[in-house]
């Protein structure tokens, strides 16, 4: 009861409504531009994409991680809302095996906004793979009642508004 009383224990039924960050610094643009169609055709799920000006890869919500790719290129986090989503640094980075990113963060971690996930070198990526665009996606959009994504421009890691999501 007390726990209830003064906010603390938190669970996902008392959050129906989550603002998502920037994991990055960068240039917010529409998932649709992204130079790959598997994220382009919201494939994977709807979202927005970063093109990075920065290696620096933080959490861009509170929550838990739910996946880290032995290949250190996406990481999955799940939301206090329950909400997940998918951090894919870079397109076809699969390929490099690791190469040019150090995880900062395992699965069952919590994390908080700002809290470093993976740096990379986006110079190797440039070099190596196809893009450094970084796709945000909501896995389980069929939990979700209303998406409002922020205008297109500059964004800071761990301060600006990607978008809001409202639970159903």
């Amino acid at each position: 009861m007390l726990k209830k009383l003064f906010g603390f224990g938190k669970n996902q039924d008392d959050v129906k409504e989550e603002v998502i960050y920037s994991p990055v610094d960068g240039e917010l643009m529409d998932m649709t531009d992204v130079p790959d169609p598997v994220f382009s055709q919201k494939m994977m799920g709807d979202g927005v994409a970063v093109k990075p000006k920065s290696g620096t890869i933080v959490s861009p919500v509170e929550g838990e991680i739910i996946q880290l790719f032995h290949t250190k290129h996406a990481i999955g986090i799940r939301t206090l809302s329950g909400l997940e989503l998918l951090i894919h640094i870079g397109l076809e980075t699969v390929g490099l095996n690791g190469e040019g990113f150090e995880a900062h963060m395992k699965e069952g971690d919590k994390v908080k906004i700002g809290d470093p996930l993976i740096t990379c070198d986006l110079e190797l990526i440039e070099e190596k793979a196809s893009s450094t665009v970084t796709p945000i996606v909501i896995m389980n959009g069929d939990l979700i009642e209303r998406l409002d994504k922020e205008p297109k421009g500059s964004v800071e890691k761990q301060t600006s508004k990607l978008f809001t999501v409202k639970m159903k």
